[in-house]
């Protein structure tokens, strides 16, 4: 008897330990130990737009922090509300988690210029956020995310559902360009190589004379059409 009420209370204790782990709200918008001694630093701490400004402007308009997590404005337009880093980078690895709404567009750039074009497409190259499969019309291929925008395809790229969350990384070192979604590498390239400026002279980005040509500049997250939240947004110099 003894026996069998020693396993009811293990059995008890054991069960109370799992359903406290499964509740236990995951910590966001932080870094670990070993990330801080990697290098890692936070673009985004949940809480203020502190390491943001508005491309071209001043302080971060329309965009909204909610419970922890970013968020654009759920409108957008072609350009007016996109906003960069204050902090401009050069070679890095940038990591940061997206979830998107149903029809929503959006994107993250890099090696963005300011005052030298109107939009924040002309200067940065962009690694393309789409709400894949509910998208209303029929889109190229390099408009699925995880794409470098308007030049290169992703391959094997897989998001997850609208309600979870997507994972992101970039890393830019010298001319070497890889997109990573969800753990897969779905795009690579090398920057101003003879495929790449090819891409650029027979596509979207001909008459755009500055479109990737910086080899250092701001980090970039667009508001263009529709809802789309960030958090986890981090990034390692290299």
């Amino acid at each position: 008897m003894m026996k069998n009420l020693t396993v009811v209370i293990l059995l008890t204790i054991s069960l109370a330990i799992i359903s406290c782990s499964s509740t236990k709200k995951t910590e966001i918008n932080t870094l670990s130990k070993k990330e801080i001694e990697q290098g890692w630093q936070l673009l985004f701490d949940g809480k203020t737009m502190a390491n943001w400004k508005t491309f071209n402007g001043g302080e971060v308009t329309g965009w909204k922090i909610v419970d922890g997590i970013m968020q654009n404005s759920g409108g957008g337009s072609d350009h007016g509300g996109d906003i960069i880093t204050k902090k401009q980078f050069q070679n890095f690895e940038l990591s940061l988690e997206w979830k998107i709404a149903a029809k929503s567009n959006s994107g993250i750039f890099y090696h963005v210029q300011e005052g030298i074009v109107d939009a924040i497409y002309q200067s940065g190259p962009e690694y393309q956020l789409l709400s894949d499969e509910n998208w209303p019309t029929k889109i190229h291929p390099d408009q699925y995310s995880g794409a470098n925008y308007a030049m290169q395809a992703p391959v094997n790229a897989k998001v997850v559902p609208l309600d979870e969350w997507n994972k992101t990384k970039i890393l830019v070192n010298g001319a070497h360009v890889e997109h990573w979604l969800n753990g897969t590498k779905v795009v690579e390239y090398e920057l101003w190589s003879d495929d790449w400026k090819a891409r650029k002279e027979k596509g979207k980005w001909k008459e755009m004379p500055y479109y990737g040509m910086a080899k250092k500049g701001h980090i970039g997250l667009q508001d263009h059409g529709g809802l789309t939240m960030f958090r986890n947004i981090k990034i390692k110099e290299l």
